[in-house]
């Protein structure tokens, strides 16, 4: 297993929330869109942050790649802090941190050729000359599984594993410490998914970067994360190493997504606990557990209080009754 290195990234109870008016009086109310994630991402590691859509997922990741200013606590960026800092600060912090989008043909300008849309990078954060930036982006179309006559090439001519292979090399032009990936495969076939997963990891273990990796596919996290954190109408439920997360559960929710993954041998099944209901509204938490309502272990303590992030069985999970759910 790879060696982890230094401290990237560093989040403490960061939150992010968002003034909306509802109903026709035009009354305004708070979504704390994201509230109170921590987390320590060396390079060299990955960190899987699932769950499902409306969780807090792209929120973070607008977050961590500096687009938004967070609402509260700290976000610290190779020893930086980053949560207060000006924009011209964050301008130049945002060459450390790039992005991996989920569609790679709508970040992809039509109108540019592959080799001056993996030069923009270049032409915008460094001095380099044409010739030199030509070279730079020839390697890195090699690194990433490109031909040389691609560079040539409109965004259109490929297909979808190659339009992400572009993508990718588009975010490390500048050599970033850390890569904010968004679902950066679920819009390709199966049989292309594997090989985008083992370029991730492959450049990772080359060149040294940190990842973010946002999924809903647990079957694709379980062979990219080094820890997860699994996350719930904004707040983390339960984060810890990725064997301690798949192999024993602890949170309901994080056991209902589990159970969820599909699996051809019955007796690999993991039980099904029952999950109805829909995610609550933003606008209106539950009070409490904000899982409680859909949770089948819940008991009225669930409803009063709401459970903080505490160690148990070598992860941080958000349950009152964590140490009673196992296996």
């Amino acid at each position: 297993m790879t060696e982890l290195g230094e401290a990237v990234m560093e989040a403490e109870d960061l939150a992010r929330y968002y003034s909306v008016s509802r109903g026709w009086l035009k009354d305004k109310a708070t979504v704390k869109a994201l509230d109170g994630v921590s987390f320590t991402l060396r390079s060299r590691s990955t960190l899987a942050v699932v769950g499902e859509s409306g969780c807090g997922k792209s929120t973070l990741a607008r977050q961590l790649t500096l687009i938004e200013k967070p609402s509260g606590g700290s976000l610290r960026l190779l020893g930086q802090d980053l949560s207060q800092a000006g924009d011209k600060e964050r301008r130049l912090a945002r060459r450390h941190v790039q992005i991996i989008f989920q569609n790679p043909y709508a970040s992809l300008n039509p109108r540019k050729k592959v080799g001056a849309l993996l030069q923009e990078p270049l032409k915008i954060n460094t001095q380099d000359n044409a010739r030199q930036r030509e070279e730079k982006v020839r390697m890195m179309m090699g690194r990433v599984g490109l031909r040389p006559e691609h560079y040539s090439r409109y965004p259109h001519m490929f297909s979808g594993g190659q339009q992400q292979r572009i993508a990718i090399a588009r975010a490390l032009m500048l050599h970033p410490q850390m890569v904010v990936a968004d679902e950066p495969v679920s819009a390709l076939d199966v049989s292309i998914q594997a090989q985008v997963l083992n370029l991730l990891m492959d450049l990772q273990e080359e060149l040294g970067m940190a990842y973010v990796f946002i999924s809903h596919d647990l079957s694709v996290v379980r062979h990219i994360a080094n820890e997860i954190m699994v996350m719930y109408l904004g707040r983390p439920v339960e984060h810890g190493s990725r064997d301690t997360i798949f192999n024993q559960p602890r949170h309901p929710y994080t056991r209902a997504l589990m159970a969820s993954m599909p699996r051809l041998n019955p007796e690999l099944r993991a039980q099904r606990l029952p999950l109805g209901g829909e995610l609550p509204s933003p606008l209106n938490p539950p009070t409490g557990c904000a899982f409680h309502t859909r949770c089948p272990l819940a008991t009225g303590e669930c409803a009063q209080t709401r459970p903080a992030l505490r160690t148990v069985a070598n992860r941080q999970v958000a349950c009152h009754y964590a140490e009673q759910v196992n296996d």
